[in-house]
């Protein structure tokens, strides 16, 4: 396929990691990798634009804008476009699982995520509200509603499932994967590539397991919004991600998983509609996510990396937010069903695709990326005076973190969530809430620094005494290192004294950790 060239990126680095540490095995250094931060997988942000518009043309074939024969293309060419849905469950759960870090913990995880999705969901929330009060647009919620709807909970609840922003329902399974996700990693970082392949297979058998229940009721109604029943489809999308850090991913390449995806999707109309439909998709999802991540690792053409996507995709979330609002406004001036003919489908069309997308870029600008970073920013804050632990000798990654903000995401996932940035060493940055410490002598702050200077300034003509000899005996380093084996060797006396100063200046912390991307 035709596409942007990208550079390799995370098949060099893990390469390195495991070089770097022959011992360790492919899932150590695969961590290793993962602690230095993940690379961009531009290519997964392009595609998560694509679902979001299916969803969109789902949403305006509904509308009935078309009628005759514009009406039947449309349900030919989005009457599956739920599927996208599910499109945004496995790319969540692969973003998250390629982003993760080994040290992240799970407050700093759900802070970031409820910053990444919360605002957005907030700003439509409210319009939803003002809407309901005109005439034809939303049912005006109980108090117990709109409070569920707030708190993410409302799709646990069949009647509720679409209170307010009806495509909220697909956040409430997302916070649920949230809430799920620190345990999910915490196993899988566990488990070699077989294990990780045996949890995907087992979560593609739940999946078909419970699109053959969905006809039927579930304590009275469908599975198809029960954030429970949508979990394995998250839950395969971390399992294969694991596969492909692992280095063990052998799916098809690009071309071959979109066609398998293309043929699911147009298999959709002959399944029962609802939940059912995912067993036509489920296969083809879970081989083009990687297949389009390995591209962008492996620097093979991709159509989806394109700079014009990939910024579409950045806009995603927010435009799945608030399209189908600006959908119900239009139908309150144009009616329900107008059913027009194709050349003023297509102009009303347009008009509402151009309005939700100038309302997504005002809320991406205006709303997620502003209140992202005040809300990320405030943590890292409140880490800084002092409650952020220090970094031990030895790890990887321990010696220079770099704060950060993250600026991925997918609709209703992330989720997207999720996009990643530039490949680094993993020796480049500290794990999430490790300070920065020296490989040697450096004591991680001023004091330490200033009274070991101290310490040894009365042995100074010992000290390049012993530089010479060790320069001579061939056990000399260049530059700094020279300094600091000759402290070594020759001011025994002063050790006892640096350690005392070491450990009275344990209070001085560094500065806020790093923050590793998200989708």
């Amino acid at each position: 396929m035709l596409g942007t060239k990208h550079p390799p990126a995370q098949e060099t680095q893990t390469t390195a990691a495991a070089r770097a540490s022959p011992h360790t095995g492919p899932s150590a250094a695969a961590d290793a990798a993962s602690a230095a931060r993940a690379p961009a997988l531009p290519s997964l942000t392009g595609l998560r634009w694509v679902a979001a518009l299916l969803v969109f043309g789902l949403h305006v074939r509904n509308a009935g804008y078309f009628g005759g024969t514009g009406g039947r293309i449309m349900t030919w060419g989005f009457g599956p476009g739920g599927s996208g849905v599910s499109f945004f469950f496995v790319l969540s759960g692969f973003v998250l699982m390629w982003s993760a870090r080994p040290a992240d913990r799970a407050f700093a995880f759900w802070r970031r995520r409820i910053a990444r999705v919360y605002p957005v969901h907030l700003v439509t929330t409210a319009l939803a509200l003002l809407m309901a009060y005109g005439p034809g647009m939303f049912t005006m919620p109980t108090p117990r509603q709109g409070l569920a709807n707030l708190l993410l909970v409302h799709s646990w609840w069949r009647p509720w499932w679409q209170t307010l922003d009806p495509v909220s329902w697909s956040l409430a399974c997302e916070a649920f994967f949230y809430a799920l996700f620190p345990a999910l990693a915490f196993v899988l970082r566990r488990l070699g590539a077989r294990g990780s392949a045996a949890v995907a297979g087992a979560s593609a058998l739940a999946v078909l397991a419970l699109t053959a229940c969905d006809p039927h009721t579930w304590l009275g109604g469908q599975l198809y919004s029960l954030p429970a029943a949508r979990l394995p489809e998250f839950v395969l999308g971390a399992a294969v991600a694991r596969t492909v850090l692992l280095g063990r991913w052998r799916g098809p390449g690009l071309e071959a998983s979109l066609a398998l995806t293309i043929i699911g999707y147009f298999l959709v109309p002959q399944i029962t509609p609802g939940h059912s439909a995912t067993a036509c998709t489920l296969l083809g999802f879970a081989l083009l996510i990687p297949a389009a991540a390995v591209a962008d690792l492996r620097g093979l053409p991709s159509l989806w990396r394109h700079r014009r996507l990939v910024r579409l995709g950045e806009l995603s979330f927010a435009f799945y937010m608030v399209h189908l609002l600006v959908v119900r406004a239009v139908r309150s001036l144009v009616g329900t069903g107008p059913r027009f003919g194709v050349p003023e489908g297509l102009a009303l069309t347009a008009a509402v695709f151009a309005v939700s997308l100038g309302l997504a870029w005002v809320l991406y600008e205006g709303v997620e990326r502003p209140a992202r970073r005040l809300l990320l920013r405030e943590g890292r804050r409140a880490r800084a005076d002092g409650t952020a632990p220090r970094a031990r000798t030895g790890e990887p990654g321990a010696t220079a973190a770099r704060a950060g903000t993250p600026e991925a995401g997918a609709p209703a996932a992330g989720a997207p969530e999720a996009r990643a940035t530039q490949p680094c060493a993993p020796e480049a940055r500290a794990p999430e809430g490790r300070a920065p410490e020296g490989p040697a002598t450096q004591a991680g702050s001023a004091q330490a620094s200033a009274a070991q200077a101290g310490s040894v300034q009365a042995s100074a003509a010992q000290v390049s005494a012993a530089q010479a000899s060790a320069a001579e005996t061939g056990f000399a380093h260049a530059g700094s290192a020279k300094a600091r084996a000759a402290n070594a060797c020759a001011a025994p006396a002063s050790a006892a004294q640096v350690s005392a100063a070491k450990a009275g200046s344990a209070k001085a912390r560094s500065g806020p950790e790093a923050v590793a991307p998200d989708a």
